[in-house]
Order: C-alpha cells, then structure tokens, then sequence
C-alpha cells in the first residue's frame, strides 16, 4: 500500500472515530464503538488479506450512516462515489422494523457487489466473536443464539467471496451447532 492509500485509510478511521465518539458497544465494558468498524477492517486486511482502499474505508464507515448524523452525499464527497456505493450496499434502513430490515440482510446478501459483501462477512465475523468474548447487556443465551442463527443465514448469500472468512464463519456456527 502506497502512502498516499494509507493516508486514504486513515482519513476514514479518523473520520469514523470522529462520528463514533459518544457511542459504547454494549458489551459490560462499554468499550468505545470505534473498536468495531476498526475491528471489520483489521480482519480484511490480516485475515482476508485485503488491500483494496475503497474497502478498507467502506469497513472503517460502514456504521456512520446508520448509526451517526452522517449522510451518503457526504460520505461520497469526502471519500469517492465507490466507497459511498459500498457503505450504501451494507446499511441498513433504520426506518423499517428491526425483524423486516434483518430479513432483508438475509434476502439481499446474495446480489451485493463482492466488495459489499467482505464488509459484510467481515462484520458478521467481528460481532460473532464478540458474542463469544461476552455477552451483551440484556442480552440472554437465546438471544445470543438468535443472533448466530440469523447471522448463518446472511453468511449463506455471501458464499464464494471469501474463504478464509467464510471458513473462519464456519467454525463459528459450527460450535454452536449450527449448519456452516
């Protein structure tokens, strides 16, 4: 990666940390949320050896839409139309229900572009092993296991992007008795 691809990088992390300042994940430690998309885009570059700028920021700001006051127009003019398109892939609308937007994770995950869908099995990946590091306030056993149980059905429209990450997903469901 060249200088000025790191500095693009990073420019996405600082901005992320920036909208995610005030947000805590809701684990017990209230650790800062902008350990998450940190965390998303460290397993694509580690783990799926991913190099490509425009992912590597899409992971960074793949919540801030979401989750901060950020806006896609902004977004794109900070960071280019193809990063925009791919945190536009992998945001949910918060609008709609929370059951209709995680039924639609599951229908849409198949026809995202791949660059879409390493943010996604990334994010699956993160949280996933969150889960198993600890509990979330609120959150009961059967919840957790809801999640693993939703989370293998998204996995499943992303198959063929990314074998490392996938057969790390795998190992995952599989200790919880689930179908990889």
């Amino acid at each position: 990666m060249s200088p000025s691809e790191a500095a693009r990088v990073l420019d996405a992390a600082d901005f992320a940390a920036r909208k995610h300042t005030a947000q805590r994940r809701k684990d017990p430690e209230g650790t800062p949320y902008i350990n998450h998309p940190l965390g998303v885009a460290q397993i694509l570059a580690q783990e799926a050896e991913i190099t490509d700028v425009a992912v590597l920021q899409a992971a960074l700001l793949h919540d801030t839409v979401e989750d901060t006051d950020t806006t896609f127009l902004e977004i794109e003019e900070r960071f280019g139309q193809e990063v925009r398109r791919i945190v536009e892939e992998v945001t949910d609308d918060k609008t709609l229900p929370k059951a209709e937007r995680k039924r639609l994770q599951v229908e849409r995950a198949a026809h995202r572009s791949r660059a879409a869908k390493l943010v996604q099995l990334a994010d699956k990946l993160y949280n996933l092993r969150d889960l198993n590091r600890c509990t979330p306030q609120g959150w009961s056993e059967e919840r957790v296991q809801e999640y693993f149980f939703w989370a293998s059905e998204v996995v499943k429209g992303l198959r063929g992007t990314s074998p490392e990450l996938e057969e790390k997903l795998r190992q995952l469901f599989k200790a919880r008795g689930l179908p990889g």
